[in-house]
This record gives structure tokens, C-alpha cells and sequence, in this order.
């Protein structure tokens, strides 16, 4: 870490190598597109580069790390278009196959999670997907625990309600078929 923080970009690299993956799939989840994803884990580790020599606490480099990360997704998210596409909803008959079923539920929590604000899926990839208690969410995002909590208590009934939706549209349309 000091010889990073020196300049050495060797040890950085060393430093963020085993990082890279993580952040990638933190990115990916919170903005929900590859390419911004991408250039959101490349923009932090350009950021986290430039900013290392003023990192007060080496110890928390990772919680650092991530902050950078999410200000950076938030960042994206404003900046690029809002996922505009939609998506149709296909009425089908109940799967035989588990598989189809997995897919089905996984894209129903797809769409559910496109409803929810970049804050709130960073706070539920955090808790949820990284395993953070909420007082680490706190830390890591860099934001109070009141409002981690207030973030996963409505990203979590917007999910559920998301998912509510859905099983009454397919609920409606397999009646009608």
C-alpha cells in the first residue's frame, strides 16, 4: 500500500487487481449496463489512482474504494439516458422445466430492480449481494445509517411491489389465453 501510495504503479495495480472483479459486479448491478458499468470501474480506478496519495486511513481502502465507485455510478446514471426500452411482458403457460421458472423469476426481478433509483440498488447490491450489515452500508457509501435504512426499506416494498405487478399481469393474462 505505501509504495502505491508513493507513486509505484506496479503496486497499485497489485493493489486494485484483486479488486477489479468486484467492482465490476458491484457496477454492473447498480447500473444494470455493461458498458457504463465498465466505464464507471474504469473512471474509479483512474480517480482512485489520482486521489491515493490523499487516502488519510490505509486500512480502509476498500470501503474508500467503493464510495469512489458508487459516486461514479451515481455519476453515470445521470448522465446517460435512462433505460428506456421496454420490455414486453410474454403470458406463458407454467414451465415444465425448473430452468424456465429461474429464468422467469429472474427476469421478473430484472425489471423490478430497473424500477428502483441508482441509490436504492446501490444500498440492496451492498446489504444483499456484498453481505454489509447496514451500519458497513453506512460506511462504505459514505452516507448516514437512517438514510441506508430508509433506501432498503422502500427499494425493498418497490421490489416487492414490482413483483406483485408482474404475478397479477401473468395471473390476468393466463385467464385470458
Amino acid at each position: 500500500m505505501t509504495r502505491a501510495i508513493l507513486g509505484d504503479e506496479a503496486a497499485f495495480e497489485a493493489l486494485v487487481r484483486g479488486s477489479a472483479d468486484r467492482l465490476a459486479a458491484i457496477a454492473y448491478r447498480i447500473l444494470r449496463d455493461l458498458a457504463r458499468s465498465e466505464e464507471a470501474v474504469q473512471k474509479t480506478l483512474v480517480t482512485a489512482w489520482r486521489e491515493l496519495p490523499g487516502l488519510r486511513d490505509p486500512d480502509r481502502f476498500d470501503a474508500w474504494l467503493n464510495r469512489l465507485l458508487v459516486n461514479t455510478c451515481y455519476a453515470e446514471a445521470r448522465n446517460s439516458r435512462r433505460w428506456a426500452s421496454e420490455v414486453a411482458v410474454l403470458h406463458m403457460l407454467p414451465a415444465a422445466s425448473d430452468e424456465t421458472s429461474q429464468v422467469m423469476d429472474r427476469d421478473q426481478l430484472e425489471r423490478g430492480f430497473r424500477r428502483l433509483s441508482v441509490e436504492q440498488r446501490a444500498v440492496l447490491v451492498f446489504h444483499y449481494y456484498e453481505g454489509l450489515t447496514l451500519v458497513e452500508v453506512s460506511d462504505h457509501l459514505g452516507i448516514p445509517l437512517g438514510t441506508v435504512k430508509s433506501r432498503l426499506h422502500s427499494g425493498v416494498a418497490l421490489m416487492r411491489a414490482a413483483l406483485d405487478a408482474d404475478a397479477r399481469a401473468t395471473r390476468s393474462g393466463s385467464r385470458s389465453a
